[in-house]
């Protein structure tokens, strides 16, 4: 079928179909609710009659109980005359007398159903004496007649019919028959629509109302309504047909001609135009069209040159990136630039990891877990670091199979990175990976592009080797080549730092100074390189002592310092004890000799012996000599003679103590709160 056929068809269902659902729904509602309609008003008129006979036998029961309550014959009798007298009842039966005048037997009792030509609705009462003997009854009837079914029939708002004994009814002399015939189906509570034009309900006898009836009412549907619901179908399907005729043929013939401009700039020309012959939506889409070609061809013309700029200033990028010390920066500036020369929608640089043999995301771009970790050896990134090759190609056909947790694409390019001395016994055959996903526009990574990412991923190598080789030289220059401690030099900085840091959070900080007694005598009996052996053990046994927080220096010769932060004077004295057992205790082992060798260990605090670092080493030296003069293998706590200048702070009087059991500087004295003075070393 054609896009003509087609629109016609579909205006036309979905036209008419609301239409023809909602003139069935109308007439079906409109019956629905005229049946209802006459369901309740018969309801209504069932239960109206029902309250109306019984009411009628409740008066007739109360009349013969008031007949029924003088003693004598003669009084019942009298009585009698006025119920009659004032209509209450058309008749009394009292004492084997009835009173004249009354309608025929038999009479329909109000207790059960009525016998057949009953002409009265009556109630029996029986009189007894007081010992419950039987005296007589009396009996109480009502006429049944044509004006009594009339009166019910004005309360129920229904036609009545009474269907056995006298054939009184309200209903015209044509419905009558059908009326009677069709209640004679009905069983209980149903309402039959059998009779023409009317709604029948059978009422059947109960007690307090025996009576056996048929109430009607008219259907009353509006018989006009379902001719105006057909011709508005009939006017709504012609305007309809035109309608349809019309939007297809003016639809069709500008859609046409942008298929066929559209199947000229898939073929590569976009030159292509579509004629505007509107200012609706479809001439609108016919200039969105030209637009977008014209458009088209700049952006084009723009990403072929962009792209040859681009890669002529790789080199440049490369030697820029390599002067660079911040491996992260580097990383993320080769990722975009790798990205913008490809056009990648995502991509990711992973190093490995030499301890858990895991390659590790460092940045990432447009994936959705930038935290990315994969195994080398496993899934596609892990086989580009096993083997060192490079991978292109797309996912469905291409490849090894992707682990879960990589990220999820249609194609991809990754390229493996090594270290300039990759390949020896020092370095694993790959440092990193850099992979690229989905291009843009779905055309697959081509040779082009894994030239392009094979030099950025070399750039990455280099700016990792340069990072690496910065980082040792760094370390290098500030630490103690033969104990492995940091040096004279990072000791000057870090006393600094850790007193601004104590100064600036209250807290205080111990500074052991060391020194090996008679390490001459070592020199000199043992020779210099079992000095060195004794150095270099002596620095592995302080560092097996302190905390990692701590940090340990060799200051030159025998000379070292311990920092022991957020530790005050008392825990400075316990690691003391510690250190110097440690290297009391056990003889350090040169060869085949043993040396015995102890150390002598001044102990300094800030605040309390000094307000900066120069001031605080300079305690610690002298109460090192302090413990030289004392004979040696011991240690001394700076004098507390000389306090450095300060002033007092005000304190708010319901201050109370820190919760985190650390000494603090300026704090009341160690009797007043020992807990917190200690560190507990």
């Amino acid at each position: 079928m054609t896009l003509r056929g087609r629109l016609t068809t579909a205006f036309l269902a979905v036209v008419l179909g609301p239409v023809l659902l909602g003139a069935f729904f109308v007439g079906a509602t409109v019956a629905a609710v005229s049946r209802d309609r006459s369901v309740d008003r018969l309801d209504v008129a069932a239960t109206t009659v029902r309250s109306s006979v019984g009411a009628l036998c409740q008066q007739l029961h109360a009349v013969a109980d008031a007949v029924a309550l003088p003693p004598t014959p003669e009084q019942r009798l009298a009585v009698a005359d006025q119920v009659i007298a004032r209509g209450l009842a058309a008749a009394v039966h009292v004492d084997g007398v009835t009173t004249p005048g009354g309608p025929a037997r038999p009479w329909a009792d109000c207790s059960g159903a009525a016998p057949g030509g009953f002409q009265a609705l009556a109630v029996r009462v029986e009189m007894r004496d007081a010992n419950g003997g039987l005296l007589g009854s009396v009996e109480v009837a009502q006429t049944v007649d044509a004006p009594f079914v009339r009166r019910l029939a004005d309360a129920a708002g229904a036609a009545v019919t009474l269907r056995s004994g006298p054939t009184y009814t309200t209903e015209s002399a044509h419905h009558r028959d059908a009326v009677v015939q069709a209640a004679v189906g009905v069983r209980g509570d149903a309402v039959a629509d059998s009779a023409p034009g009317r709604y029948v309900r059978r009422l059947d006898p109960s007690a307090g109302q025996p009576l056996p009836l048929a109430l009607s009412v008219p259907r009353g549907e509006p018989d006009g309504i379902y001719a105006v619901l057909v011709a508005t179908v009939v006017l709504a399907g012609l305007l309809a047909v035109v309608a349809a005729w019309w939007l297809a043929r003016s639809t069709t013939r500008p859609l046409a001609e942008l298929g066929r401009a559209a199947d000229r700039v898939a073929g590569g020309d976009l030159a292509a135009r579509v004629p505007v012959r509107a200012r609706d939506e479809v001439g609108r889409l016919a200039a969105a069209f030209n637009r977008m070609t014209r458009e088209t061809q700049s952006y084009v013309r723009a990403l072929t040159t962009s792209r040859d700029q681009l890669r002529n200033h790789l080199a440049v990028l490369g030697d820029t990136l390599s002067s660079t010390h911040d491996l992260h920066r580097i990383l993320e500036v080769i990722l975009q630039t790798a990205r913008a020369a490809t056009g990648a929608r995502a991509g990711v640089v992973l190093l490995l990891d030499p301890a858990s043999g895991t390659l590790v995301a460092q940045c990432a771009e447009g994936l959705e877990d930038p935290d990315l970790r994969v195994p080398v050896g496993r899934g596609l990134l892990g086989t580009v670091a096993a083997t060192g090759e490079p991978l292109r190609g797309r996912v469905d056909r291409d490849g090894p199979p992707m682990l879960d947790h990589e990220p999820r694409c249609r194609t991809y390019v990754a390229v493996p990175f090594a270290s300039p001395t990759a390949g020896t016994e020092l370095e694993p055959p790959a440092l990193g990976v850099l992979a690229l996903y989905d291009r843009l526009g779905l055309d697959e990574f081509d040779d082009a592009d894994l030239v392009t990412l094979r030099t950025f991923a070399g750039q990455a190598a280099v700016a990792v080797e340069n990072v690496r080789v910065h980082e040792e030289a760094q370390r290098l220059s500030l630490t103690d080549p033969l104990t492995g401690l940091w040096n004279y030099r990072y000791l000057k900085e870090s006393v600094r730092r850790e007193v601004e840091r104590a100064s600036r959070f209250g807290r205080m900080l111990a500074v052991l100074a060391l020194d090996l007694d008679r390490f001459k005598e070592v020199n000199d009996t043992h020779g210099h390189a079992a000095g060195d052996t004794v150095l270099a053990e002596f620095a592995r046994r302080v560092r097996g002592e302190v905390r990692e927080v701590d940090l340990a220096f060799r200051q030159g010769g025998e000379e070292f310092v311990v920092l022991l932060p957020e530790t005050d004077a008392r825990g400075g004295a316990i690691v003391a004890q510690r250190l110097g057992a440690a290297i009391r205790d056990t003889p350090i082992a040169c060869g085949d000799e043993s040396i015995d060798v102890s150390v002598s260990i001044g102990i300094a605090v800030y605040p309390d012996h000094g307000v900066t670092g120069a001031q605080v080493l300079d305690a610690a030296d002298d109460a090192l000599y302090a413990a030289k003069a004392a004979g040696r293998d011991t240690y001394r706590v700076a004098a507390e003679g000389k306090h450095p200048e300060s002033r007092e702070l005000p304190v708010p009087a319901g201050a109370a103590p820190p919760d985190d059991d650390l000494p603090r500087a300026g704090g009341a004295s160690p009797g007043t709160h020992p807990p917190r003075q200690s560190r507990g070393r």
